[in-house]
């Protein structure tokens, strides 16, 4: 009976944890660059699942985390952005990207602005 309160107990902790992870995962903020050069046109290819989540246009960039550290994001959206706009972008692991905004060069962590260009 003990290896049963146990067993349940253990699949309890799972699950709670498996929640946390990907229904509420944690979030780091990354800021990219807008290059409209990059971006690519989203065809939907007809299936039951649309992993896009129905954008129009994907943009595969490098972006930076607060600490400088790159890493390349693919993300959509509904319009062609505007050339050189830098975009802080709230990702995770689990769902990529889920959502971003516009911000000025003066909001950009300062190492960021190393790496970045300033228009």
């Amino acid at each position: 009976m003990k290896k049963i309160f146990i067993g349940i107990g253990v699949v309890l902790v799972l699950l709670v944890g498996a929640f946390f992870v990907f229904v509420n995962p944690p979030r780091t903020d990354y800021y990219v660059q807008i290059d409209n050069s990059k971006y690519k046109e989203n065809h939907s290819a007809g299936g039951v699942v649309d992993f896009t989540g129905g954008m129009k246009y994907l943009y595969t960039l490098p972006s930076y985390a607060s600490d400088g550290k790159e890493k390349e994001i693919t993300f959509g959206t509904d319009r062609v952005l505007k050339d050189k706009a830098y975009l802080k972008l709230e990702y995770t692991a689990t769902r990529g990207v889920l959502d971003w905004c516009e911000v000025k060069w003066e909001e950009l962590p300062a190492s960021v602005q190393s790496v970045l260009r300033q228009p």
